[in-house]
C-alpha cells in the first residue's frame, strides 16, 4: 500500500507539474488580465540586477517550479516501481517527498489558487501516508 501511495503521489505532483510547465510556455494563462501589467513586467528590471526583467524571471520561476515538480516524480515514480526496498530502508527516501509535499502545500495555501491547492494536498497525504505506512 505505501509504495502504491508513493506513486499516486508522485505522479499527481508530476502531472500538476507539467501541466503547470505547459501553461506557462504555450499559453498566456500566467499573463495578468490587464495587458499593462504584463507590459509593465517585461520592461521593468529587477533591483537585484538589470540583466533580467520581471517578466523573465517570473516566467523562470514557473518553469523551474514546474521542473522540480516532474523531476520528484521522475525520480519516486520509477525509484517505487522498481526498487522500493531501497525506500523502504531509508529514512530520507520515505520522508522526503512528504517534506517536500508539505513545503509545496504551504506555498499553495499562501500563494496559488484552489485546483494546485487540492492536487498538492492529496500528493502530501499520500506521502505521508507511504512514510507513516513504511515507518510503522
Amino acid at each position: 500500500m505505501g509504495q502504491t501511495l508513493l506513486i499516486l503521489g508522485a505522479a499527481i505532483l508530476g502531472i500538476l507539474g507539467a501541466v503547470h510547465l505547459f501553461l506557462t510556455l504555450f499559453t498566456n494563462k500566467f499573463e495578468a488580465y490587464d495587458s499593462s501589467v504584463t507590459l509593465a513586467m517585461k520592461e521593468a528590471s529587477i533591483v537585484l540586477t538589470k540583466e533580467t526583467s520581471i517578466w523573465k524571471a517570473w516566467v523562470g520561476f514557473n518553469v523551474s517550479h514546474s521542473i522540480g515538480c516532474i523531476m520528484l516524480a521522475g525520480f519516486y515514480i520509477p525509484l517505487s516501481w522498481s526498487h522500493y526496498e531501497l525506500i523502504q530502508q531509508s529514512i530520507w527516501f520515505s520522508y522526503f517527498p512528504a517534506v517536500i509535499g508539505v513545503f509545496y502545500l504551504i506555498l499553495a495555501k499562501a500563494y496559488w489558487f484552489k485546483v494546485p491547492l487540492i492536487g498538492i494536498l492529496i500528493s502530501t497525504i499520500c506521502f505521508i501516508g507511504a512514510a507513516v505506512l513504511k515507518n510503522t
